[in-house]
């Protein structure tokens, strides 16, 4: 028998909830009984939006606004979680942009804009909740990857080097935070339909790859694999890089 109500106690911090896949893992851990604090960068009515739907289903929501690339505005998201709920248990780095321009074309500016909100937004955000997620004695963090990290994508060179580095910072933070009992794990989505936004093309290397099914996924695809991981039942996964794209790609 499935235990629906796993999460009851803990609370998960999760950033770049106000849409898509985002929403989803905000919605199915506070379905799984978590308090949500929901992280968006600056739509206060899509974040507002998800911390209803959380409350309406009889779970505890708080919302925060604020830039995962800036430290300080993350500490102040971890303080709020704590003052808010007590305690954090779980860490989910979801928040991320993502760009499409050619390496003749792009500048540094632009690279140094996906690194920053991607890569080290997860770091951001881990340092700030490392002490509560060692204190809760089953903490959990799990980054949010990307298909085209592994498969590579023309016209993504910041992407691709954001959404790769934060496997390798999966693995090395799993061997750093173990003895905390903190697992670390990746969730690699893959050909998810989700809405764009206006005037924002599908991504080229979508184009490039297919499903085994012919069919795209679903956000609370990949929201179920984050919920199993964290809750009791994976405790002995860490580390790992897990990938939900319908056998669009095979490899490591």
């Amino acid at each position: 028998m499935t235990d629906t109500s796993e999460l009851t106690g803990k609370v998960a911090m999760v950033t770049g909830a106000g849409r898509n896949i985002g929403r989803a893992i905000a919605l199915t851990l506070a379905e799984g009984g978590a308090a949500v604090l929901v992280n968006a960068r600056s739509n206060r009515a899509e974040a507002e939006a998800v911390a209803r739907e959380i409350e309406e289903a009889g779970s505890r929501a708080a919302i925060h606004l604020g830039d995962v690339a800036d430290a300080r505005a993350v500490q102040a998201m971890a303080d709020m979680a704590l003052d808010r709920f007590g305690r954090i248990d779980i860490l989910v780095n979801n928040a991320a942009l993502r760009r499409e321009r050619s390496f003749a074309e792009m500048d540094y500016a632009e690279w140094r804009e996906i690194l920053d909100v991607t890569l080290d937004g997860a770091f951001h955000c881990t340092k700030a909740c490392h002490a509560a997620l060692r204190q809760s004695g089953a903490g959990t963090v799990v980054n949010i990857g990307g298909l085209s990290a592994h498969s590579g994508a023309a016209n993504r060179a910041h992407v691709v080097t954001a959404k790769a580095g934060l496997v390798g910072f999966t693995r090395a933070l799993a061997n750093d935070l173990a003895a905390d009992g903190i697992t670390v794990n990746c969730v690699v989505p893959g050909l998810i339909g989700t809405p764009r936004e206006r005037g924002r093309p599908e991504p080229a290397h979508h184009l490039t790859h297919r499903t085994l099914t012919g069919a795209r996924g679903k956000p609370e695809d990949v929201a179920a694999i984050v919920r199993f991981l964290c809750g009791p039942s994976a405790r002995h996964v860490t580390g790992q890089a897990i990938h939900a794209n319908g056998g669009a790609y095979f490899g490591g």
